[in-house]
């Protein structure tokens, strides 16, 4: 076979049939293909235009013209069916019919052979006046090459366009972003499509042109770590897209995957597919970064020096940086490491990080995402309780977790924190009802779940059935029972005791149980409902299974829920509860009183006041987790001043346990409360303090409420996520001695202490309460009665929640 080198060589005087039969050689020639054939054709272009250039300017008698390339092919990249843009690029002294002649004897031969041709005729001034009119003609510029002529025409022109470029960045700019986000709106996000637009889709060349454009304005830069394979990959996909079609397409149809695959020595389509997924989402990550780079410069241009004026370069700096947890703190916008942040010493730090930046609804800075990725301290396995709880609180944190999460996962933090999440990672779904990857599926899934918390008992193991139950599509045969067994290992590697694990895997083994059956089985058989009875096994189960079956279809795609599919799944969980609730449920028994907990009970009647222990716990680094017992002698008020102090000392509530303790021998009953506690940011505060200032709180000289309503002021709510409206009911049959509510709202300063303070101003007691706090998501469960000891009636226990729901809203 002729070489690439003599066909080019012999190309210049062989005419249009000459060029067509290298041409036809080179994208035969299997041994070359990417960016070797790429720039090869664009090579072989280049030396028949430039003869048929020379030619003519001999016939016309034409000076001071050039041909330049522009576009894909000023960039030397020519796929097999690309266009051809050219500009005739001319000094302005020719006449007017001459100067046609050149273009025509230029033009011609380009459509006789049956190639696209998008061609103009301009002076280096005309070219620069539409440049400054026309956003895409100036895009195409900025890749301007001489093929033939007087390169100097150029030369001076790519100096001129670059100048403006530069020079109007902060103009032309927002003006590409807008280009980039209508196209995103008409052609979707390329890595999420089964039938992708390689050039036109989020994620694809257009971007990467975009890109390079931002670049050459000098005010930001993509991050390049792997965007020149990515923008190779999509190439080659398109190459080989080309010469399968045999047409300039640009949209990878599901009838030609197979064959592109086979072109590019590729297993199968959804091999095809998940390399362009994982090129488009490079694309797209790179793009985001960017364009809030472009907004963060623009923004500091406009406001510095009015904010210099105001405050002082170093106000400025100071008043920039917001803490948002131990080690992150907000700076222009996004969330960034604190400047004492140590990653290499703190292993929980990247999931500390990311649950903040979406809790606060921020972007994650990029070099902080890859400072943790380069220097973050492996997690012990099984995790440490806070990263669980971070873990929860970024899937519970709504929208915002998307960005955060694929942030993360960007750099190679998922997979690092949770490695079987790699054979799920743009791995495609051929059934249309999906709309997404299996990745971004189960994300989205854990989006719509973390609107469902309130409907469930153990927001946790919801919001991580969610993160898991398609997991098992990254393995061979039914996924969900590949699923339970990964679902399994991954909840005993987060740190979930044995009966969490097996609630996990029973969950992801059965997500599909509830809609499948109630839309493909009789519910009037008993055995219907007795099967899934026998599957779900508690009703706990069956509750977070309910809403498990909601936020995966939502998640899913529109054809997958309905509100005719909600009223029969609905249907069938009410059956199947009344099923699971045929036997009296059982009476926990009460915790027997440790040594500890009976000298301070001691203490707290001797004394008539409080006494507390405060115990810092020993596998927690930097000592910012603790448990506190406080015990205080019976009275009107205990539980909202104890919570309402530890609010005022910025200590976070993770659980927490109040039992009333009688004593023998003793007048009187004591309330003895248990929490676990971790400091907001900073070490825990000492004992003595706590004890002072419950005091205090106990015989009114210290104004809680006033205290956290100062605070709330000093530091409002962040925009971001809005969590939904809290919940509180009445559990029937659960308690014969007391009435039961449950509270789920949204973990916050003074929650407890708002509770508390619900239920004195209704005149109950509380004689033992339970909370929980899992995530960004608090489940309280509280046993009241009357003033007497005994359980309110219906109708005040119903009053009693929607008061305690009206001051919570």
């Amino acid at each position: 076979m002729t070489s690439v080198e003599e066909t080019t060589d012999n190309t210049a005087d062989s005419g249009p049939s000459g060029y067509a039969a290298a041409r036809l050689r080179l994208l035969q020639e299997e041994s070359r293909s990417g960016p070797s054939r790429r720039s090869a054709l664009a090579g072989l272009t280049d030396d028949w235009l430039n003869a048929l250039f020379t030619t003519a300017v001999r016939e016309t008698g034409v000076r001071g013209a050039t041909l330049v390339a522009v576009g894909g092919y000023g960039r030397a990249e020519l796929s097999p069916r690309s266009d051809l843009d050219l500009v005739l690029l001319h000094d302005g002294k020719a006449e007017p019919r001459a100067l046609s002649a050149l273009a025509d004897r230029v033009w011609y031969p380009v459509w006789d052979l049956g190639l696209a041709l998008d061609h103009s005729v301009r002076t280096p001034g005309e070219a620069r006046k539409t440049a400054a009119e026309d956003l895409k003609v100036q895009l195409g510029l900025l890749d301007a090459r001489t093929v033939a002529g007087d390169a100097g025409l150029l030369a001076g022109l790519r100096t001129s366009v670059l100048a403006d470029w530069r020079n109007q960045a902060a103009k032309r700019l927002p003006q590409l972003h807008d280009l980039c986000r209508e196209r995103a709106e008409r052609s979707g996000e390329l890595r999420f499509l089964l039938e992708p637009d390689l050039k036109e889709a989020r994620g694809g060349l257009r971007d990467v042109t975009a890109l390079r454009a931002v670049a050459a304005s000098w005010l930001a830069d993509a991050p390049r770590d792997g965007l020149a394979e990515a923008r190779r990959r999509l190439l080659d996909a398109r190459d080989a897209l080309h010469l399968v079609t045999g047409r300039a397409t640009d949209r990878l149809s599901l009838q030609e995957q197979d064959q592109v695959a086979a072109q590019l020595g590729l297993l199968d389509a959804d091999a095809l597919l998940r390399e362009v997924y994982e090129a488009a989402r490079v694309v797209a990550y790179a793009g985001d970064v960017t364009w809030r780079e472009v907004g963060r410069v623009l923004r500091a241009r406009a406001a510095r020096p009015r904010l210099r004026g105001l405050l002082g370069a170093r106000a400025a700096a100071a008043a920039a940086r917001a803490p948002l947890a131990e080690g992150v703190v907000e700076s222009d916008g996004e969330a960034v490491l604190a400047l004492a942040a140590r990653p290499d010493r703190d292993p929980v730090l990247p999931l500390r990080f990311a649950a903040a930046a979406a809790q606060a609804g921020l972007p994650v800075s990029l070099h902080a995402v890859r400072r943790l990725a380069a220097q973050a301290k492996p997690l012990p396995v099984p995790w440490p309780a806070e990263a669980r709880e971070q873990l929860v609180t970024l899937l519970g944190a709504g929208e915002p977790t998307v960005a955060v999460w694929e942030a993360l996962e960007a750099e190679g933090l998922i997979t690092r924190l949770l490695p079987d999440w790699e054979r799920v990672r743009c791995r495609p779904q051929r059934n249309p009802v999906h709309t997404w990857t299996v990745d971004r599926h189960l994300i989205e899934t854990a989006v719509r779940a973390a609107a469902l918390t309130r409907r469930v008992g153990r927001p946790d193991l919801l919001l991580m059935a969610a993160l898991l139950h398609d997991i098992g599509k990254g393995w061979p045969g039914d996924h969900s029972v590949a699923g339970e067994t990964i679902a399994r290992d991954v909840a005993a590697r987060v740190g979930f005791d044995a009966q969490d694990a097996a609630v996990l895997g029973a969950l992801v083994r059965h997500h599909l149980l509830l809609i499948d059956t109630a839309t493909r089985r009789d519910l009037d058989d008993p055995a219907t409902v007795r099967s899934v009875a026998e599957a779900v096994g508690s009703v706990g189960t069956l509750e977070i299974l309910h809403a498990l079956t909601e936020a995966d279809a939502l998640a899913t795609g529109p054809a997958a829920w309905s509100a005719w599919r909600g009223s029969l799944v609905a249907d069938l969980v009410a059956r199947v509860a009344a099923v699971l609730r045929g036997t009296a449920p059982e009476v926990r028994e009460a915790e027997i009183p440790t040594t500890e907990q009976e000298r301070l009970a001691v203490e707290a009647l001797r004394t008539r006041e409080p006494v507390l222990a405060l115990h810092v716990r020993q596998e927690e680094e930097d000592a910012v987790g603790g448990e506190l017992v406080v015990a205080v002698p019976d009275q009107p008020g205990v539980l909202p001043a104890v919570a309402g102090v530890l609010a005022l000392h910025r200590l976070t509530v993770r659980a927490a346990d109040l039992r009333s303790m009688e004593l023998p021998d003793r007048l009187g009953e004591v309330l003895v409360l248990r929490w676990r506690v971790a400091a907001e940011y900073g070490a825990l505060p000492e004992a003595a303090r706590l004890r002072s200032d419950l005091v205090r709180a106990l015989d009114g000289s210290l104004d809680v409420p006033a205290k956290l309503a100062d605070r709330e002021a000093a530091y409002p709510r962040r925009r971001g996520v809005v969590p939904p409206p809290p919940r509180v009911t009445v559990v029937p049959d659960v308690s014969s001695l007391a009435t039961v509510l449950e509270v789920r709202a949204p973990d916050a300063v003074g929650l407890l202490h708002r509770i508390g303070r619900a239920l004195e101003s209704r005149g109950v007691r509380v004689r033992s309460a339970h909370v929980s706090t899992l995530g960004a998501n608090a489940v309280d469960t509280l046993y009241v009665t009357t003033a007497e000891g005994k359980p309110l009636d219906p109708a005040e226990a119903v009053a009693l929640a929607g008061s305690v729901q009206t001051a919570l809203s």
